[in-house]
């Protein structure tokens, strides 16, 4: 099956590290980053996608895959 994920947050060293574990857990990058401000900040959102195995469910906790 394949996973689609969003990773959001203000663009900070946070947020590439949450990025950057998820790359080393295994999800690839899908498209480039958005950026957007919200007045005080820019805030960041990254799509990543992963081959796994089994069957698709709803229940399925994505940050534990």
């Amino acid at each position: 099956m394949k996973l689609y994920r969003c990773l959001t947050g203000p663009d900070d060293a946070t947020f590439c590290l949450r990025v950057s574990e998820a790359l080393n857990l295994g999800w690839e990058l899908h498209g480039g980053p958005a950026l957007t401000f919200d007045g005080n900040r820019v805030i960041a959102a990254q799509a990543l996608v992963k081959e796994a195995p089994g069957q698709f469910s709803r229940d399925l906790d994505l940050s534990k895959q």
